[in-house]
């Protein structure tokens, strides 16, 4: 299993492609394409035909998948990209922020 230097919930911006300058949360990770669907970052619109939750149908507008190498981090002190390292606390592995020392929750 690869390690990724972000993680769902995490505050993300986009530093590449399309939605460059864009910020959000990760919604959710796709770990075998090392892709991760950001909230309201990389909009498409998706045609659906109609369902039970979308008895209407027509055309949808939802998140795409945007790959992790075009996302950073945002460092919770500063508010600003930052990369990540990892050092061990306690016995355990955590994600801290280079630009800031902070530990990431």
């Amino acid at each position: 299993m690869a390690k990724f230097h972000i993680k769902k919930g995490d505050n993300v911006t986009v530093i590449a492609g399309n939605s460059k300058g864009e910020t959000g949360r990760v919604i959710r990770m796709i770990p075998k394409q090392n892709r991760a669907v950001v909230e309201g970052v990389n909009m498409v619109s998706k045609h659906q035909k109609p369902s039970a939750s979308n008895p209407q149908g027509g055309i949808v507008k939802m998140e795409a998948p945007i790959h992790i190498s075009n996302l950073m981090l945002i460092d919770p002190k500063e508010n600003v990209p930052t990369r990540v390292g990892r050092r061990v606390e306690d016995g355990k592995i955590v994600r801290y922020a280079k630009k800031s020392g902070e530990v990431i929750k």
